[in-house]
């Protein structure tokens, strides 16, 4: 893994609307610093990187970031009470074709 992918992960998820500028500013600066595409494992480590809601646009950032590496990086329905980025890299991967969806009542 990339030492820009392992500090970025390493600063652990994404702060939310709360965080201060300069803590926003700081992992836009450490996403930026990403160039794509991700590898398989990246996008694995960075799918843990979404915070409570959109930092701003930040996760929208590191959604699409994540979305160049080999698809899909979530192969499993993660369910209702799953973080809101996680259900829509499934959602987009099912909408894609990449997976087929889950019948409700199945894992």
């Amino acid at each position: 893994m990339r030492p820009e992918v392992q500090a970025f992960v390493a600063a652990g998820p994404l702060p939310d609307w709360d965080a201060s500028e300069e803590e926003i500013d700081r992992r836009v600066d450490q996403l930026e610093a990403i160039t794509a595409p991700v590898t398989r494992e990246e996008a694995k480590a960075l799918v843990t990187c979404f915070g409570p809601d959109d930092c701003y646009g930040v996760a929208g950032t590191l959604l699409h970031l994540i979305e160049t590496g080999p698809n899909p990086v979530l192969t499993a329905d993660p369910g209702p009470e799953a973080n809101e980025w996680h259900q829509r890299l499934y959602a987009r991967a099912v909408n894609g074709g990449l997976i087929p969806e889950a019948n409700p009542g199945e894992p």
